[in-house]
């Protein structure tokens, strides 16, 4: 081995000796996270028009919007295939929609293509409408106050239409619960 070479792999040796030193130090101690917590979105006004204008595609490949929606409450919940937490959160949606809680759970897909995003949501047994958004789907993340366009976020509607809260990361059942009861809550009529 020339001089350089050697050096090199006395080099890997010493940060791989560092590396087996440090792993019972940081099982012991607890390593270091970088995933952030998950964030609830404030509720500030944010306008759902956006939401109910959006061009969609369904899982058939076929243009639609969530019009037909208005006037329900939903939870509705951005995603994609490759996104982690979404996937350990669909099950909680899947549950939640058997459940029928009087809310109406709608997937809002990032992706392009219906037929893997379909296959997809059968293989997790996704038994609620899922549409796809393609890229548009980060301006509207935006829109409804993801600003970093985090995945998976939900958005809450009541049946006026209006946002009653969002939250960025995995839903458990027992925020799914909360989320249910913030859509459903009646609306006091402003007094005269």
């Amino acid at each position: 081995m020339t001089g350089v070479a050697s050096r090199w792999w006395k080099h890997l040796g010493a940060v791989g000796m560092v590396g087996l030193l440090a792993g019972p130090f940081a099982l012991v101690h607890g390593a270091p996270t970088s995933t952030p917590a998950p964030a609830t979105v404030p509720a500030a006004p944010v306008d759902s028009a956006a939401l109910f204008a959006a061009a969609l595609i369904d899982l058939e490949g076929q243009p639609t919007t969530l019009s037909k929606y208005r006037g329900k409450p939903l939870i509705v919940n951005f995603w994609a295939r490759w996104c982690g937490p979404c996937k350990v959160e669909i099950p909680e949606l899947v549950s939640l929609q058997k459940r029928n809680s009087g809310v109406e759970v709608l997937g809002l897909n990032l992706e392009n293509n219906p037929a893997t995003v379909r296959d997809f949501a059968f293989a997790y047994d996704v038994n609620y409408p899922v549409f796809l958004t393609r890229e548009p789907g980060l301006a509207l993340m935006r829109a409804l106050g993801n600003h970093k366009t985090v995945l998976p976020f939900t958005v809450v509607l009541n049946r006026q239409g209006a946002i009653v809260s969002s939250h960025i990361g995995a839903m458990t059942r027992d925020r799914l619960d909360a989320a249910v009861v913030a859509a459903l809550k009646p609306v006091a009529e402003p007094k005269p």
